[in-house]
């Protein structure tokens, strides 16, 4: 992968070529002609390479630089590898942001997913401040053997605190699982071409962005151990009344797209981790 890095960027022509299956993450997202090792499957490439020899050296191909492949770039045309006739050979667009705007864009995302974070976080205490005001409600009542009209009433209040901040909760988790699905290709490309280049060779850039990643990590853990207990006892409330219905419909739709964005928010850890850890090695 460091040698095909390279060759991105001395701008020269690349047809990406792959035997199918799971290509690795950070060129997943730029076309490759795929085949099989069967004589049609391999006659098939054979013809696909002809074609797009014939149109790059016809029409010309967009160059393939690092700061494209950030964005996951991926034409309809052919494989984004050489520059077109006229450009300067350069292949960039002189208003098209370099590696560092793109950079930019990811940090500014991953600031808005800590104030996601922060808001979410908020509003469990919330809502789990409401849940223990309730259960102590409920004690009481149980105790003092009230009949199940009060203490279905006191259910009904409850259903109706959670309301809002239920509601809320879900709002902001689907905007942070938007955000997390926005960036979560270019942060993968960011950090395999952080990957495909020498720790001495990498920016201060490079390196605040792997400790802005790493910074995630509390939180993200944090947020799914609230999380996870949090699915946990909405599966219980859902079956207490018919009032808790809808704010638990809106918890556990919460939940799932918190767990999913977060799993996802730890693989970046991880990977950013290791990265780190090379360059001090």
């Amino acid at each position: 992968m460091y040698e095909l890095g390279l060759r991105h960027i001395t701008g020269k022509p690349t047809i990406h070529i792959g035997e199918a299956g799971q290509l690795p993450f950070d060129i997943a997202s730029i076309r490759t002609i795929r085949y099989q090792r069967t004589r049609s499957h391999l006659a098939e490439a054979r013809k696909e390479i002809e074609s797009t020899l014939e149109v790059g050296l016809r029409d010309g191909f967009e160059l393939l630089t690092p700061a494209r492949v950030l964005r996951g770039l991926q034409t309809d045309d052919g494989p984004t590898s050489v520059s077109k006739a006229g450009d300067g050979g350069n292949g960039e667009d002189e208003d098209s942001p370099g590696l560092l705007d793109d950079f930019a864009v990811i940090e500014d995302g991953l600031d808005e997913m800590a104030a996601d974070m922060e808001a979410i976080t908020k509003t469990i205490e919330t809502i789990g401040a409401l849940t223990e005001q309730s259960g102590t409600e409920m004690l009481d009542l149980t105790q003092a053997n009230m009949p199940m009209s009060a203490r279905l009433a006191a259910v009904a209040r409850y259903a109706e605190t959670i309301s809002a901040p239920a509601g809320e909760l879900n709002t902001v988790a689907a905007a942070f699982a938007e955000r997390m699905a926005t960036l979560d290709s270019g942060v993968r490309a960011a950090l395999g071409l952080i990957e495909m280049t020498p720790p001495d060779e990498r920016g201060e850039g490079a390196e605040e962005f792997l400790e802005q990643l790493m910074s995630l990590d509390e939180a993200a853990q944090d947020g799914l151990a609230q999380i996870g207990s949090f699915g946990t006892s909405a599966g219980v409330m859902v079956r207490v009344s018919r009032h808790l219905r809808k704010p638990v419909k809106e918890i556990s739709a919460a939940v799932k797209q918190l767990t999913s964005a977060i799993t996802r928010m730890g693989e970046w850890v991880a990977k950013a981790r290791t990265l780190a850890h090379s360059a001090t090695a």
